[in-house]
């Protein structure tokens, strides 16, 4: 086990102490779980290919998941991709430092296993001023996924960190909470039109805006056994809880949830329901029921910044279900969407 060494961290003023002692074992090839404005990464420089395997072994994550690269940056491209279409640098310059990554073709040069043996890399500037100023500090490219054990929630919290990752890596940089709370979006710029792999905070309308409409492809929900990005696995960001997701109208979804869940805790279960704040008043304060509030309704961006943290707290309260009621797909939306598909593992049901 490795003594994890922890140092708290101000958000938007970060200490030069800190930040020079995530720099200096970053660059002797040890393992920092940092801050982003997404969700916390856990870093390992990528010409370090041991500490790049070292990840995988942390986490416990599939060695075909490719690993995301973080620049402070977007010049820095050059160094690990070898093409650069102008629409990359066009997106990198309109977005970054900000919640998207791209998808290029990369160098040889690069360790197969940041990129899981592809021919591709996914690259992104972040904006979270810890992030940014422990990339220029480390003055190397470095390979984050998200800083939790593999399939479980994304760490929004460094107290996540700590619970998923204590005695397996070096540091811990704990800046409180993210502000999006939800992975960024992955564009895959390799195929004739640019692809949303997994949707975020950077929205097909935003891209759409700079790129031109209809240029680029909508995410697609289906079972992927060969991930061409990160979280592109059929079961991701899972409570331990098995989690139902319902879509439908909305007066309809709660009558049918209400019943089901009149029935469990009446049998004495404990159940967790992820709703808005809006559905609170259709369910009575049960014995047994945990209402985990995502918000407003109308803005997605409260149930992406929750989103992670709630299902953890399922865990913490110890439920034997989690039911869903689905946000709208619009903006964000779509992401948040994404995310309680995969934590279901597509168990999906439309009430109509």
């Amino acid at each position: 086990m490795i003594m994890t060494e922890i140092l708290k961290v101000n958000p938007t003023a970060p200490e030069e102490e800190a930040l020079n002692r995530g720099a200096a074992i970053l660059r002797q090839g040890g393992l920092v779980a940092f801050p982003t404005e997404t969700v916390y990464g856990l870093g390992a420089s990528v010409y370090h290919q041991e500490s790049v395997k070292r990840i995988f072994i942390a986490k416990g994550r599939p060695g075909d998941n490719p690993l995301i690269v973080h620049l402070y940056q977007w010049e820095q491209i050059a160094e690990i991709a070898a093409e650069i279409p102008e629409r990359a640098v066009l997106l990198a310059r309109h977005f970054w430092p900000g919640p998207l990554t791209l998808i290029l073709p990369k160098k040889d040069s690069l360790p197969s296993e940041v990129s899981a043996g592809l021919p591709t890399v996914a690259i992104r500037v972040p904006a979270h001023p810890v992030a940014l100023e422990l990339l220029r500090r480390t003055q190397l490219p470095v390979a984050a996924p998200s800083a939790n054990l593999s399939g479980r929630p994304s760490p929004t919290r460094g107290s996540h960190v700590v619970a998923d990752l204590k005695g397996k890596i070096e540091l811990i940089l704990d800046a409180g909470p993210t502000g999006m709370g939800l992975e960024s979006t992955v564009l895959d710029l390799t195929s004739v039109r640019p692809r949303i792999l997994r949707p975020g905070g950077v929205t097909l309308e935003m891209l759409e805006a700079v790129l031109g409409a209809g240029e680029v492809e909508a995410p697609q929900f289906t079972k992927c056994d060969r991930p061409l990005a990160p979280g592109m696995k059929y079961r991701h960001y899972a409570p331990q809880a098995p989690l139902r997701l319902y879509t439908g109208d909305r007066d309809k979804i709660n009558r049918y949830l209400l019943k089901i869940i009149l029935r469990e805790t009446g049998a004495g279960k404990k159940i967790g329901l992820l709703a808005f704040e809006e559905d609170r008043k259709d369910f009575p304060d049960l014995p047994g029921l945990s209402f985990f509030s995502l918000g407003e309704r109308a803005n997605p961006a409260e149930a992406a910044e929750r989103l992670f943290n709630l299902l953890r707290l399922c865990d913490e309260v110890g439920v034997a279900a989690i039911y869903a009621v689905a946000p709208p797909r619009v903006g964000v939306g779509e992401a948040v969407f994404n995310r309680l598909w995969k934590a279901s593992g597509g168990n999906v049901e439309e009430i109509k």
